[in-house]
């Protein structure tokens, strides 16, 4: 599953990220293999989306979430 289609409220953990250009950049900010996320909340017509994750949230467009693997936990 990607984060793209997570529901608000789920807990995630990123198992991957996928090649692009924003690579380097997601992972920098903390997307890294291993983090566990929270999907905050979607703007009205679902894009962006945002989540929590570490100390802070992020707010991201659909299409880099697409990038993001991901399983549920808990």
């Amino acid at each position: 599953m990607t984060l793209k289609d997570a529901k608000t409220g789920m807990r995630l953990l990123v198992t991957a990220v996928g090649e692009s250009a924003l690579k380097q950049r997601l992972m920098s900010m903390g997307l890294i293999p291993g983090t566990e996320i929270t999907v905050l909340r979607s703007a009205p017509f679902g894009d962006p989306i945002a989540i929590g994750l570490r100390a802070y949230n992020l707010a991201m467009r659909r299409d880099d979430a697409a990038l993001i693997e991901v399983k549920q936990v808990g």
